[in-house]
């Protein structure tokens, strides 16, 4: 997981019904945002599609023409402005969808716009370009129904604004019909026109279904992803112990991050032991909220859903962890590593002094952000709330020895003492992670590199690490590569014994003083403008959600 947390225990579910036209009423006839989000992607291909038809209809039809002069005098002209147009307003339509940045429900609303001007194009075809079909004459489908049908299933509409265009849509074919009668045109009674057109009109009935399903299913997820006072609104990762969602508090309009870990995944094979589990998660969720450093990662709520499955409510974060951020601009230089490893040991050190340890300590779950008006802000996340016994951690070890490094990290940043199983994880293991973190964070590397996570345990038992300094271009002081060795001594008993001890080591390191907020601005300026506009009410909202806290 990449996230944790702090805070008050779980209000209770309203169930008293809200007035009608309340917000939350409103709310509640809404699509959740992540369907209406993936329907995007369904109207970009509708639209690109659209664009490949209309441009094999003018292909065909220009192959007519030149097999058939004649037909060009009676309609070529017409027709392919008709597909012309046709193919560039679908193109844009796909453009438009595809990179303008409107809200989901702007371009769905632009979306009937793209249906009506299809099916304007398609009766002109069938009413002005050819002429309009008369009695007795054997009459397809209009293209028009099927526009309807195939639109109903791809746009997240309203049933009434689906309804309302799709009647007019299939008027389009009996108007143009009319027109043609004003032209002078020979043209069938107006009941025979009907007649002819009806699949129109039972299609623009039959259009409705979709969206009134997909209401349905929106309502069911919108009850199913209340908890407490918060209701999830999208999916922001998963992973081996559940799933990460950014959730909005229905009446602090507050963004957060929820947590949900169901106790078969972390190893409860029946009801007891899944009790067992939750208590546990209760009682270290309750430690963890206590923890008062602000470079902790905040816990708002937390509590359990009546199928069992543990949640526990964040803070919404803005920012990189520590190894996406190496990995995409490489180690950092020495004064930002003092800087960010102090902030580090600070969270920890609190940790520690409450009896606490981390268990899990990496780059992943170790967050750089902008927090109001600073930069740099590291947050500690994941606190390792489950505390294994020996059977799961010997089988958490062999799961490790099987595992993928790159995947999992975890035996890249694990202590000597916890490979051989001399000890339980405690807070001399978590120094040596972060002895490796910072490692990374210098050099861009891994204290031992090796083909499998068996080699590497091995390394970490046996291998005397070469200093950071040796390993990188940037410079790095001597009292800052002696700190991160001491924390990759072999011996628990020769490293420094708790964070506080490493915070105190890292605070004498002067090299941390020669970053500041300047210089850290800088760098976001730079590297991550999109977090250094300016703060607004919806900074921690839905149009950060993809650069918020995110499961690994």
């Amino acid at each position: 997981m990449n996230m944790v947390e702090k805070g008050c225990l779980i209000a209770p579910r309203d169930t008293t019904p809200a007035p009608t036209g309340t917000p939350q009423t409103r709310f509640s006839r809404r699509l959740p945002q992540d369907l209406v989000n993936d329907q995007l992607g369904r109207l970009s291909l509708f639209s690109l599609i659209g664009m490949v038809l209309w441009t094999v209809s003018l292909l065909l039809d220009q192959l007519v023409i030149l097999t058939n002069p004649v037909v060009f005098e009676i309609a070529g002209g017409k027709t392919r402005v008709i597909e012309v147009v046709g193919i560039v307003v679908s193109g844009a339509m796909f453009a438009y969808v595809r990179y303008s940045r409107h809200t989901p429900e702007m371009k769905t609303n632009i979306s009937l716009t793209y249906l009506l001007l299809n099916a304007a194009a398609i009766a002109a075809l069938n009413t002005w370009v050819a002429q309009p079909p008369m009695q007795g004459h054997v009459v397809g489908v209009s293209w028009i129904a099927i526009l309807l049908l195939i639109y109903s299933m791809v746009a997240a509409v309203s049933p009434g604004k689906m309804l309302a265009a799709a009647l007019v849509a299939a008027s389009f074919d009996p108007i143009g019909v009319w027109l043609a009668h004003l032209r002078g045109v020979p043209t069938p009674s107006f009941l025979v026109t009907l007649l002819i057109f009806w699949p129109n009109y039972a299609s623009a009935g039959l259009a409705t279904v979709p969206p009134r399903f997909l209401r349905h299913v929106g309502r069911k997820l919108n009850k199913a992803r209340e908890l407490g006072s918060y209701e999830l609104i999208t999916l922001l990762g998963q992973g081996g112990m559940g799933e990460v969602w950014e959730a909005k508090h229905r009446l602090l309009a507050r963004r957060a991050a929820v947590k949900l870990v169901r106790p078969e995944l972390l190893g409860a094979s029946n009801d007891d032991e899944a009790r067992l589990v939750l208590k546990r998660f209760e009682r270290e969720a309750q430690a963890t909220a206590a923890l008062s450093s602000p470079h902790t990662i905040q816990v708002f709520d937390f509590g359990s859903t009546n199928d069992g499955t543990f949640y526990y409510v964040m803070e919404l974060l803005m920012g990189r962890d520590l190894e996406s951020l190496v990995r995409e601009f490489g180690p950092v230089p020495a004064s930002r590593a003092g800087y960010l490893l102090r902030q580090v040991c600070h969270s920890l050190a609190d940790a520690h002094a409450r009896g606490l340890v981390h268990r899990d300590i990496k780059p992943a779950n170790i967050y750089v952000c902008r927090m109001g008006l600073e930069y740099d802000f590291v947050k500690v996340l994941d606190f390792g709330l489950v505390k294994l016994n020996n059977q799961q951690a010997a089988e958490r070890m062999q799961t490790l020895m099987t595992a993928d490094h790159r995947t999992t990290g975890t035996p890249a940043y694990m202590a000597p003492e916890i490979i051989l199983g001399e000890a339980t994880v405690g807070r001399r293991a978590d120094v040596y992670a972060l002895g490796c973190v910072a490692y990374y964070v210098l050099t861009g590397q891994l204290v031992f590199e090796a083909d499998t996570p068996m080699k590497m345990l091995l390394q970490h038992v046996q291998a005397e690490p070469i200093p950071p300094s040796q390993r990188t271009e940037l410079p790095i002081p001597r009292e800052l590569d002696d700190l991160v060795l001491a924390c990759l001594q072999k011996d628990p008993n020769k490293r420094p014994q708790n964070a506080e001890v490493l915070l105190n080591m890292a605070i004498g390191c002067k090299t941390g003083d020669c970053w500041n907020q300047d210089l850290a601005k800088g760098w976001w300026t730079k590297h991550l403008p999109e977090f250094t506009t300016p703060l607004s009410l919806g900074d921690y909202g839905s149009e950060v959600s993809d650069r918020a806290v995110v499961l690994q």
